[in-house]
């Protein structure tokens, strides 16, 4: 598959964007765990724009995650232009635009999925960044508004005049947020289109080898994207990447080893951020991550990891943990989407 020059090979799968969860340190895990490509977390134009600190530092990108495109959002076109030069400054492979975040601060002002209610524009702010920048240029976006909205298929082939190199459609509504199954029917409607002649790339619900093995074979789609799967578990891409690659699962990592990253992402959190804010924003990860998930009786010591706020506290309960599962001989780890 390949988005204007960059070549990311047959059947590439990538880390989704994600607010507070694809920060630098954990997008350059997920690739050495097997994503061919990552994102950053979205970049709002308006906060680049005033040189709002902790949103420059998202531009901050390690040589060794690349491929990574920048995501960006916004809701007028003049500070979304702006911004789009800002980011091709902080050279990223691609510029991404988000047309597809469903929370109400940012859909409910207008932006990311918000511009499914105004599509002229969404189409004037695409055709503006796609003319001021000379990096490749890609839309993720949504289904439609809502159920009596899904403009989708149309959409596609719109925002492809305006210049785009892919598109990455999530496969719900905005009104559906998180909820219910993501529509993978529509998703291969899309790249069924034989009009659209740009990659789509699948996102929503892929959470297992076998999925998005069944997202290439069954839809068809040039790419597919995981996010929320790979919270707590970086490790999912390897197994993904195995599949779809060489038809052969891999074996699982040891809990060791998976301890191992979740503890590297701690370390790098503080690293970046400070001890206690850098625990904070790991805790996301730790609460989400399928490694503790079957342990019987775990809900005093959950609740201790996720109250813990020096890292010696937290290394502490996790040493513990580790050896509770290495000791159990009924939790061999087999939920973990390896």
């Amino acid at each position: 598959m390949k988005i204007g020059e960059l070549d990311l090979g047959e059947r590439p799968v990538m880390l989704a964007p994600m607010e507070d969860v694809t920060d630098k340190s954990f997008r350059l895990i997920c690739k050495e765990q097997g994503a061919d490509m990552t994102y950053t977390e979205f970049v709002s134009a308006d906060a680049l724009i005033r040189s709002i600190a902790a949103t420059t530092r998202k531009l901050d990108i390690d040589p060794q995650e690349r491929p990574t495109a920048i995501q960006i959002y916004g809701r007028e076109v003049e500070p979304m232009v702006e911004a789009a030069k800002i980011v091709e400054a902080a050279r990223p492979d691609i510029i991404d635009i988000n047309f597809g975040c469903p929370v109400k601060k940012v859909a409910g002002k207008g932006a990311g999925a918000g511009m499914l209610r105004d599509i002229p524009k969404m189409l004037e702010i695409t055709r503006a960044v796609v003319d001021a920048v000379n990096l490749p240029v890609t839309v993720k976006t949504r289904l439609g508004w809502d159920h009596n909205s899904k403009i989708i298929v149309e959409l596609a082939e719109r925002l492809q005049d305006c210049g785009i190199q892919a598109l990455t459609v999530h496969g719900r509504t905005r009104s559906q947020m998180y909820t219910g199954e993501a529509d993978w029917e529509m998703i291969g409607q899309v790249k069924a289109n034989p009009r659209l002649k740009i990659p789509v790339i699948g996102n929503g619900d892929i959470t297992a080898p076998e999925q998005a093995l069944e997202a290439f074979d069954r839809y068809g789609v040039d790419g597919i994207m995981v996010g929320r799967a790979s919270i707590g578990a970086p490790w999912v891409f390897r197994g993904m990447k195995s599949l779809v690659a060489t038809g052969q699962q891999l074996p699982p990592l040891s809990v060791g080893e998976m301890m191992g990253l979740l503890r590297r992402q701690i370390r790098e959190s503080i690293a970046r951020i400070d001890e206690y804010r850098g625990i904070l924003h790991i805790r996301r990860h730790l609460a989400a991550s399928p490694l503790f998930k079957g342990i019987p009786h775990f809900r005093d010591t959950r609740i201790a990891m996720l109250r813990a706020s020096t890292y010696e506290e937290l290394s502490a309960i996790l040493d513990q943990v580790e050896e509770r599962i290495q000791h159990d001989n009924n939790s061999q780890t087999p939920q973990c989407d390896i």
